[in-house]
C-alpha cells in the first residue's frame, strides 16, 4: 500500500512487512531539518497535528538519551509518547524507539535519515518497524497519517521561518 498526502508526502506500508515508510522533501538544508527533529524547542513547534499542544516533559537528544512528550487538547493531556534514542547521528540518522502510552507494548524502532535533495533542500525517510502486520495495520487506521501531514506543513513554515 501506498498512500500520497499533500503534494509531497508518502507514506508506504509493504502488505507483507510490519513496516511504515514516510517520505517528505524540505526546502531546507540537512542541518536545519536534522535540528528540527531533535531539539525540543523546534519539536514542540511541528510535531503533530496543527489542533494539538505537544509539551516536552524529558528530552535528552543524544545517543543512549530519552524522551517523553504529551499532546494536549484545550489543556487536557489526551495522548503521550516516549522512547530512547538509540543513535543520533547529527544530520545525517536518528535511530529511536517510540511508545504510545496508551499501548504499552506497541513499541516500534524507528530509523530517520536525512539525504541531500538538491540545493539547499533535504529528502527526510522514516522506517517505522512494529512487531506484526495487525500493529502496523492499527497504526495506519488510527489517524497517525493526519497528524504526520500536518505536522510537517508545520514544519515547513518553521523552516521558511514563519
Amino acid at each position: 500500500m501506498t498512500s500520497t498526502t499533500g503534494p509531497e508526502t508518502r507514506i508506504e506500508a509493504d502488505p507483507k512487512l510490519p513496516t511504515i515508510r514516510i517520505v517528505r522533501e524540505f526546502d531546507a538544508p540537512r542541518e536545519r531539518v536534522f535540528r528540527a527533529w531533535i531539539d525540543p524547542e523546534l519539536v514542540v513547534r511541528w510535531l503533530g497535528p496543527k489542533d494539538l499542544d505537544m509539551k516536552i516533559d524529558t528530552w535528552d537528544g543524544r545517543t543512549g538519551g530519552h524522551y517523553r512528550y504529551s499532546a494536549h487538547r484545550d489543556g487536557q493531556e489526551i495522548a503521550a509518547f516516549y522512547g530512547s534514542f538509540h543513535e543520533v547521528r547529527p544530520a545525517d540518522r536518528l535511530v529511536q524507539t517510540f511508545t504510545y502510552e496508551g499501548v504499552p507494548d506497541g513499541v516500534s524502532l524507528e530509523t530517520a535519515t536525512f539525504e541531500p535533495a538538491g540545493e539547499g533542500r533535504t529528502r527526510v525517510t522514516v522506517l517505522s518497524v512494529v512487531d506484526s502486520l495487525a500493529a502496523r495495520d492499527a497504526i495506519l487506521a488510527s489517524g497517525m497519517e493526519h497528524g504526520v501531514v500536518e505536522g510537517y506543513q508545520q514544519l515547513d513554515a518553521l523552516l521558511a521561518g514563519s
